[in-house]
Order: C-alpha cells, then structure tokens, then sequence
C-alpha cells in the first residue's frame, strides 16, 4: 500500500516536472523569437524549380493511385522552342494509359490560350517515348512551343487520352 502512494506520488512529480519545463521552454523560446525577429526582418522565400512543381498529398496519391506515375514534372527546352512533360512510373500496367500510341497529348495553357501538340518529325518520329512502361523509368515527351508562348512560370494542363494533370507549373 505504500509503495502504491509512493509510486503515484511520484508519477505526479514527474507529470508536474515535465509540464513545467515544456510550459517554461515554450516561454523561452517565444521571448527568444520576439527579440530576433525585432532585430532582424523576415527574409523572403526563395523559389526552386523542384518546389515549383510541388504538387498537394492528396493530388501526388491521385496520380500515384490512379495512372500509376509520380515527379510530374514540366520544363522549357531548345530555348522555349519546346516543352518537355516527364513522369516516372511507379506501376506499368495503370501507366501504359500515357504511353498509349492511339492518344494524341496535348498540352493547354489557359494563360497563353494555347493547345500545344507532339511533333511528327521526318526521320525520327513523335517526339514521345510509345514503348512499354518499366516500374522505376522515368519517360518523357515533347511539344512544339516554336512561338514561344508558353514561358516559365505559366500553369500549365497535360492531357493524354483519359489522363489529365492539372496545374503543373513551367520550370
């Protein structure tokens, strides 16, 4: 019995303890940040092309889920004459919808209010990898941007068949 009383004695001196230095640590360092950012003002964000492209939890688990890729990514190329979409695939058989020869990818940029398409080149062909997805590949595209509307920064939508991302930000 008492070793019961001596034992709730102290799991209320140790809950009293750990509460007091959370509370007092919490006082501290608010003052802390008080005082410095008095004395300094807030620096400004600093933008990278990966944190651009940065895409909600819940729309990477879409995509993932849904179409089987991942690391959407958009970029200018030759100079803005085109803009290359990659992706990398995380599950071939729900990917093979973006690979599929039949559908004809475009790209849409409401803010230019252009559609831009895949090119057929002479010798080479469409400027698109058509093969069999592999889990772990990373593919691509590329569409003619020979105006040079579409520009870094612009929100951009990929469309491939029943495929579409939303939102993708030109790097």
């Amino acid at each position: 019995m008492l070793k019961q009383s001596i034992r709730r004695t102290y799991r209320r001196l140790l809950a009293i303890f750990f509460a007091s230095t959370v509370v007092f640590s919490g006082a501290q360092s608010a003052a802390q940040q008080a005082s410095q950012n008095a004395a300094k003002p807030a620096p400004a964000p600093v933008w990278r092309g990966s944190q651009l492209n940065r895409h909600s939890q819940r729309a990477e688990m879409y995509y993932e889920g849904v179409w089987g890729v991942s690391e959407l990514r958009v970029k200018t190329a030759e100079s803005g004459e085109l803009i290359r979409f990659d992706y990398r695939v995380l599950d071939p058989v729900k990917a093979a919808a973006l690979n599929n020869k039949k559908a004809e990818p475009e790209l849409l940029d409401a803010q230019a209010g252009v559609k831009l398409v895949v090119p057929q080149m002479e010798k080479i062909g469409k400027l698109r990898q058509e093969s069999t997805p592999k889990a772990g590949k990373t593919y691509w595209m590329a569409f003619s941007n020979p105006t040079r509307v579409v520009k870094r920064g612009h929100h951009v939508d990929v469309v491939i068949g029943s495929f579409r991302a939303n939102n993708l930000v030109v790097e």
